[in-house]
């Protein structure tokens, strides 16, 4: 096969063939006496095997995948392909939790919050220690205004619905640095009702995420028993 022959079937330049196979990604071509390279099927394979796993693992991890098996160390490459299942398997659990933890907060009757809660009455509210309150403010989880005049927290309501998602994914187990990330997504999503009307296409993301890893896995192992 020539360059053309492999760059056509994906749609990209025959110059971008003859990157991955410098970068490593592909093998190394034969070369014919006047210097053109030539492809095998086992090459075609290659390529098809890289630019599936670049759509779903990316190119970094696509990339480092590819090295390892050029250079023979196949528990290397399956390192990394079963790390991004972990990752994504961490993405449907925290879906799973996001969604149990909305689910019980639009349930749950809202309470009044007229001029704003104090830090006691947040703690008392949740049953957790002022402490534990600052600790999640540490985070970038909780963002209360201040009083001007006394210098004191004022939690409003959209803090308290904050808090109280933040207490709930703790108990699940969840770590303050992956809460913050879930709490901005609701600030983002401009409230809890908001995010549950997003949760299903976050559902559908990742589903399309995991039908593309196990097509990248099949292209992958299509290569690996296309290799002499």
């Amino acid at each position: 096969m020539r360059p053309a022959d492999l760059a056509r079937e994906h749609g990209i330049s025959t110059q971008a063939v003859r990157n991955h196979e410098r970068d490593g990604f592909l093998p190394p071509a034969t070369r014919t006496p006047s210097g053109y390279r030539i492809y095998t099927d086992a090459h075609a394979a290659a390529l098809r095997a890289f630019l599936a796993l670049v759509s779903t693992y990316g190119h970094a991890t696509a990339g480092g995948i590819m090295h390892a098996v050029h250079d023979d160390d196949l528990g290397r490459a399956l390192t990394l392909v079963d790390r991004g299942h972990e990752q994504l398997l961490r993405d449907r659990e925290t879906l799973n939790a996001v969604r149990t933890a909305i689910g019980h907060l639009t349930t749950a009757a809202p309470e009044p919050v007229a001029t704003g809660w104090s830090i006691g009455e947040l703690a008392h509210r949740l049953d957790v220690t002022a402490a534990t309150i600052r600790a999640w403010e540490r985070a970038g989880i909780l963002v209360p205004r201040r009083n001007p005049a006394t210098g004191y927290r004022v939690f409003t309501a959209a803090d308290i619905r904050d808090a109280e998602l933040t207490h709930l994914l703790r108990r699940g187990g969840y770590p303050l640095e992956h809460i913050a990330t879930v709490v901005e997504q609701v600030r983002t999503a401009g409230g809890t009702q908001s995010l549950v009307d997003a949760l299903a296409s976050w559902q559908e993301r990742l589903t399309a995420r995991g039908v593309a890893m196990l097509d990248a896995a099949g292209l992958l192992g299509a290569y690996l028993r296309s290799r002499p």
